[in-house]
């Protein structure tokens, strides 16, 4: 044995061929003395291996990871397909469960690992107090050596090498403490929009008695309902309308606050031309050379409102990000971030019980509205 020269606790330091021989407990004590470290008492909670108390243990520490793992695994599936759309008074409230599902679930998984972690330490590893001295002395080899010993009576204490269900449980809990964060920021943006966006509430209803008169086509109106027709508008000038539903959703909407339902409604300047774009030549109305035009208001790039009508160079322009479309070319984006064309609405015109003609909307929006997100390849 020799004494370091920069050891100044006047400890023995074993050359490392020394330490070699050691056991790692042996190292590990070695190493705590020559820095400083005085094991006061240490004593392994189960001196003999695999007895019936080292199990009971053992489970009660995988139980809780266990469980840990299963209250994670809960927020996943919870927040993938659980209800969380709100509904009007007395309807199926089923929605009411989410937050408080996914709120449980995680303090499940989180209190069990910590109880997981807590019952390890107290049941398991090895009980031991030691007093550390303050110092500030660069490593030697031989400390390298100790510390590395140490590290590994670290993992023994733990018993993971021989303790596979608790290995497994805890990979489990953990898997579940690393994903579930995962799941709720990102899980919303990746998770599939279906067809959500291609239906909106100019979707005719003929069956429905109050749209009797208009053959179950739906009414453009204005904000107060009043419905909107041909000889309202001046050449070049253009109006927000909107479906004519008074009948509330079930998320407690009609057709005026209904968030898909803005769409401009625009009559074109005299000798003004739209190009269509394929399949959609008789959107407007009359469908041979149309005068008047339907499209979303809604931008193709965030959701803002594109109304910002620039008469003279043909072009809607959206106030948030400053994408515009050019109407003559049926609302193609031709300048700012938006990418997809705002989606065009297919009207018509009907006879009113006062002899004026109406626009009605013939179908529904033929693609997604909103912005590019919901835009397929």
């Amino acid at each position: 044995m020799t004494v370091s020269e920069d050891n100044q606790h006047g400890t023995e330091t074993p050359s490392p061929e020394e330490i070699r021989q050691m056991t790692p407990e042996e190292a590990m004590i070695v190493g705590a003395e020559v820095d400083g470290i005085h094991i006061v008492h240490r004593r392994d909670r189960f001196p003999v291996r695999g007895t019936k108390a080292e199990k009971r243990a053992e489970r009660a520490v995988a139980m809780s990871f266990a469980i840990s793992a299963l209250g994670g695994l809960v927020f996943i599936v919870y927040f993938c397909i659980g209800k969380w759309k709100w509904h009007l008074p007395g309807t199926d409230q089923t929605f009411r469960y989410f937050t408080p599902v996914l709120g449980g679930s995680l303090a499940i998984m989180l209190l069990f690992m910590g109880v997981g972690l807590v019952l390890w330490a107290k049941l398991l590893m090895p009980e031991e107090e030691t007093i550390q001295d303050r110092h500030d002395e660069p490593s030697t080899d031989a400390d390298n050596l100790l510390t590395e010993a140490a590290l590994l009576q670290g993992l023994e204490d733990t018993g993971l090498p021989r303790r596979s269900m608790i290995l497994r449980t805890l990979g489990l809990a953990g898997g579940a403490l690393a994903t579930a964060p995962l799941v709720a920021l990102i899980g919303g943006m990746i998770k599939k929009p279906g067809d959500t966006l291609f239906h909106t509430l100019f979707a005719p209803r003929p069956d429905d008695p109050a749209f009797k008169e208009s053959k179950g086509l739906i009414p453009l109106v204005f904000s107060d309902f009043r419905r909107i027709g041909p000889d309202d508008l001046a050449p070049g000038s253009l109006a927000t309308v909107f479906p004519g539903v008074r009948q509330e959703t079930q998320w407690g909407t009609n057709g005026v606050t209904d968030a898909s339902s803005p769409t401009l409604i625009m009559r074109l300047r005299p000798g003004d031309k739209v190009k269509p774009r394929k399949g959609q030549a008789d959107f407007g109305w009359p469908r041979q050379n149309p005068e008047y035009v339907a499209f979303s208001k809604i931008c193709t790039h965030a959701g803002c409102p594109a109304s910002l009508w620039e008469q003279q160079t043909g072009r809607l322009v959206c106030p948030c990000h400053q994408s515009q479309f050019q109407v003559l070319e049926d609302a193609k984006p031709v300048f700012g971030p938006a990418t997809r064309s705002l989606p065009k609405l297919p009207i018509d015109v009907q006879p009113g019980a006062d002899g004026r003609l109406y626009f009605v909307a013939r179908s529904d929006f033929k693609e997604a509205i909103g912005p590019g997100f919901w835009e397929r390849p």
